[in-house]
Order: C-alpha cells, then sequence, then structure tokens
C-alpha cells in the first residue's frame, strides 16, 4: 500500500547530518519542549494582562443578543474566585494561541533533520494553510454560527428571565468556536488521506452525498440547539470544505499518477 511505501522510504537518520543517539533525541526533545514552554510561559503573562479587554471580546455576542432581544441582565458569577479562574482559564488559552507559531517552529526544529529535502518544502505551506483554516472556521463561528446559536437560545427562552454563568458562557463559547475551528480542517484530513494512499478524488465525489449526511449529523452534534436553520449554517461551510477536499485529492492524484508516470519511461 501507498501509506507502507512511505514509511519504508522515511528516512532512519537526519538528512545531510550524523545520527543521533537515543539519549541524544531524548535530550533534543526536552529542550525543544522546555523552549515551547518559556514560550508559553511569557505570552500567558501577556494575555492576563489583557485578560479584561479580551474576555469583552469574547462577550460581545451575548451582550448583542440579550440587546436584541431587549434585555439588560449582564452575566454573572456564583463563587467569588470564578472570575479570577476565568481570567486565568482565558489567558492560558490564548497564550496557546500566540505561542502557536513559536510552538510550531520548536516541532519543526526537532523533526526536520530527519526529513527529506523534498519533505521540507511542504511544511511551511502546510503550516500556513493549517493555520489559515482554523482562524476562517473560528471568525465564521464567532461572526456568524455562534451569534445565531445565541439569538435562537435566547429568543426559544423568551419566558424566563436569563441569569448567565460566566463560566458556562465561556464553555459555551469555546465549544463552538474551536470546534468549528477544528472541523474546519476537514481539508487537511483529506489531504494526509490521499498522500498516504487511503482515498481518492473519485471516491469521495461517489460518497458525496454521505458527505451532506454526515455534514448535518456533525453539526447537530456541534451546535447546542436543534433547529434546520442553524443546522444548515453549521453544515453549509463543511459540505464547502468537504468539495474543496475532493479537489485536494484530485490533485495529490494526479500528482502521484505523473510521478509513476516519470518512473516508469525511466
Amino acid at each position: 500500500m501507498a501509506l507502507l511505501d512511505h514509511l519504508r522510504s522515511a528516512p532512519s537518520a537526519p538528512a545531510g547530518g550524523a545520527t543521533m543517539s537515543f539519549l541524544q533525541h531524548l535530550e533534543e526533545l526536552r529542550r525543544r519542549i522546555f523552549l515551547a514552554a518559556v514560550g508559553v510561559l511569557l505570552a500567558f503573562f501577556v494575555c492576563f494582562t489583557f485578560a479584561d479587554p479580551i474576555y469583552g471580546f469574547i462577550e460581545a455576542p451575548m451582550a448583542a443578543t440579550l440587546k436584541a432581544h431587549h434585555l439588560t441582565q449582564r452575566l454573572v458569577y456564583f463563587n467569588p474566585v470564578d472570575p479570577f479562574n476565568l481570567y486565568v482559564e482565558l489567558g492560558l488559552i490564548c497564550a496557546l494561541f500566540l505561542a502557536s507559531p513559536w510552538i510550531l517552529y520548536q516541532v519543526w526544529a526537532f523533526i526536520r533533520p530527519g526529513l527529506l529535502p523534498r519533505e521540507r518544502r511542504y511544511v511551511i505551506p502546510f503550516v500556513f494553510c493549517t493555520s489559515a483554516l482554523f482562524v476562517a472556521g473560528g471568525a465564521f463561528a464567532y461572526l456568524y454560527a455562534f451569534p445565531l446559536v445565541l439569538n435562537f437560545l435566547v429568543g426559544y427562552a423568551h419566558r424566563f428571565t436569563p441569569e448567565i454563568n460566566i463560566n458556562e458562557y465561556f464553555n459555551l463559547f469555546s465549544t463552538v468556536v474551536l470546534g468549528v475551528g477544528i472541523v474546519f480542517e476537514l481539508p487537511t484530513l483529506i489531504f494526509f488521506l490521499s498522500l498516504f494512499g487511503l482515498t481518492n478524488a473519485r471516491w469521495l465525489w461517489k460518497n458525496f452525498r454521505y458527505a451532506i449526511l454526515g455534514a448535518f449529523v456533525l453539526a447537530a452534534a456541534i451546535t447546542p440547539t436543534a433547529d434546520i436553520t442553524t443546522m444548515t449554517v453549521f453544515a453549509a461551510p463543511l459540505i464547502g470544505l468537504y468539495a474543496l477536499g475532493i479537489g485536494i485529492a484530485w490533485l495529490v492524484g494526479k500528482r502521484r499518477n505523473t510521478r509513476r508516470q516519470a518512473a516508469s519511461a525511466e
């Protein structure tokens, strides 16, 4: 299989350098983890300093929804330490995002010696595309999907007075935004499946109708509501990303066939 062929062809020693011992690999791994942790710690202090305006940005969709429904309530907390704990958690999550380029660089520095030159060329485009897809998913969730969810939930409970806890709201926000961001990585998943010969464009196109069904099932799992409008808003981008994945799989397959023809001609 293509996957086994790829694994067999992987370099067992650093490209262009001496072979490292097992203990040297562990020492290098420890050093890279330490440097990544230092970067996260520094980013945490920065993010914790600005935790209040960051939370204001996160709270904005809820504030706009309450205002649209003519409600004047503010988010509440039930324990005196809840706001502090929330800001610590928020600072840590934002620090991971802020330090992610530094973390990815440490990962790259650790695996780079063991990659072939042709494999190294794919790293920067891969990191860029993966980051762009995740940011696009998060932006879509923040600007469109999450406000739609809030509007439905608050409107559905119009007979009741909301007392929304800050922790529960933040958990809902994180679930939706991060969940959609991860789901937007679907083209990346399809790329690797195609690269390892586990799928192809023809198979993906043949099962397109099942992908549509799966998109709505996944949308129902991500969204806290069960109305068709909200699920459609979540499912539509997934279907578009699946279609993009078909195009990516076609390009990967075309390039593989070209290499095989060139190898046969030799």
